[in-house]
C-alpha cells in the first residue's frame, strides 16, 4: 500500500484525492492547506490526517507527495521532498521564473526519487489514441497541428494575478500536448495576446486571449489559439493534418445523445469544465504515478518536460508582450 500526502487542498488537490479514492494499493494519509476548511473537507472524504508540511516530509510511512499548491511554491516544496527521498507528483508549472525551474531541477534529480509533472492530458485516451495513431503513420509525416483551447468562464481576478500569466498557466498544457503528439522539439516562430472577455484581467497586466504559432523540428507547423471564454462550454480540440489525411479529437460531450427533429439537430452541450473533461485523464495520471513509484517502466512526464514547455511559454509571453509594445494594444 502506497501512502500518499497531499500539499494544497484547493480545487486541483481535491481532484487528486478523488482519484485516489477506492484503491486497494494506495491510500491519502495526510493533507495540508493553510485553508484549514479546505483541509478538513478532503480529510473527511479520504480518511487522511490534517497536518502540516514539514510533518508530512517527515513522515516515514509517507511514500510520495503530491505537490497541488500555488505555483509559487511548487520548486522550494519539490525540492525539500526530495531531500527527504519521497517520490513527487507536482502540478505545472516546476516555476514561473525559468532559471528557478532549471535551479530545482538541478538540486532534484541527484536525490533520485521519482518525479512527475501534472500535465494530465496525454493521458486522456482520445488525445493518447491520435498520438498512438500518428505515431504509426496513419496520416504520414504531420504538417499542420492545431490545438483549440478556450475555457468557459475567467477564473477569478484573485487568481490571475498569482497564476503568472495565460501562456505560462493555461498554454503551457497545449504547448506540452503538442510536443507529446509530435515526438519533437518547438520553436516559437509568432505569439500575439489580448485582454478581449474581461477588463480586469487586462487591468491586472494579463491576457485573456492568445494565438501562437510554432514550427516542430521535423518542419510541422503548430497553431494553438486560447481564451478564457466559451460561453457553449469546456472548448478542447486537437487536429492533426497530414501527408496521407486527418487525425482529430473534437469535444467530449455530457452524452452523445443526438435529437433530430422538424426544427434541425441538436446535441448536448460539452463537458463544463476540466474536471468533468478530464476525470479519466486523472484517474490515468495517479495510475501512471503509481506504477512510476513501483519500479514499473511507464512513461510520464518529467523533469524536463516540464521545462521544455516552460521555455516555450516564457518565449510566447516575450513575444507577445514586444508585439503589444510594438503596436500600443
Amino acid at each position: 500500500m502506497i501512502s500518499l500526502g497531499l500539499l494544497g487542498a484547493g480545487r486541483i488537490g481535491q481532484t487528486h484525492a478523488t482519484a485516489l479514492l477506492g484503491r486497494e494499493d494506495a491510500r491519502l494519509a495526510a493533507v495540508h492547506d493553510p485553508d484549514t476548511k479546505a483541509a478538513e473537507s478532503v480529510a473527511r472524504r479520504t480518511g487522511a490526517r490534517v497536518t502540516g508540511v514539514e510533518e508530512i516530509l517527515a513522515d516515514a510511512t509517507v511514500d510520495a507527495v503530491l505537490i497541488c499548491t500555488p505555483t509559487d511554491l511548487h520548486a522550494a516544496q519539490a525540492e525539500q521532498a526530495a531531500a527527504a527521498g519521497k517520490a513527487i507528483f507536482c502540478e505545472k508549472p516546476i516555476d514561473l521564473d525559468l532559471a528557478r525551474a532549471r535551479l530545482c531541477a538541478e538540486r532534484v534529480r541527484p536525490a533520485g526519487v521519482p518525479f512527475m509533472l501534472g500535465f494530465q492530458r496525454r493521458f486522456d485516451p482520445h488525445f493518447a489514441d491520435l498520438r498512438a495513431r500518428l505515431r504509426a503513420g496513419a496520416i504520414g509525416d504531420a504538417e499542420l497541428v492545431q490545438i483549440t483551447s478556450r475555457d468557459p468562464v475567467p477564473p477569478p481576478l484573485a487568481y490571475i494575478q498569482r497564476s503568472g500569466g495565460l501562456f505560462k498557466d493555461m498554454m503551457i498544457h497545449d504547448l506540452d500536448m503538442a510536443r507529446f503528439l509530435l515526438g519533437q522539439e518547438l520553436q516559437v516562430v509568432s505569439a500575439t495576446g489580448a485582454a478581449l472577455t474581461d477588463p480586469t484581467i487586462g487591468a491586472a497586466g494579463d491576457i485573456d486571449t492568445a494565438v501562437v504559432t510554432l514550427r516542430a523540428a521535423g518542419g510541422a507547423l503548430v497553431v494553438i489559439s486560447n481564451s478564457r471564454r466559451a460561453l457553449y462550454g469546456y472548448d478542447q480540440r486537437v487536429e492533426v493534418h497530414g501527408a496521407r489525411g486527418l487525425l482529430a479529437v473534437e469535444n467530449v460531450p455530457t452524452t452523445a445523445v443526438l435529437a433530430a427533429g422538424a426544427e434541425g439537430m441538436t446535441r448536448q452541450p460539452h463537458q463544463p469544465f476540466f474536471m468533468q473533461r478530464y476525470a479519466e485523464a486523472y484517474r490515468a495520471e495517479i495510475d501512471a504515478f503509481l506504477a512510476l513509484i513501483r519500479g514499473d517502466d511507464v512513461a510520464v512526464p518529467g523533469l524536463d518536460d516540464g521545462l521544455a514547455a516552460l521555455e516555450l511559454a516564457e518565449s510566447c509571453q516575450s513575444r507577445a508582450r514586444d508585439l503589444r509594445a510594438k503596436t500600443g494594444q
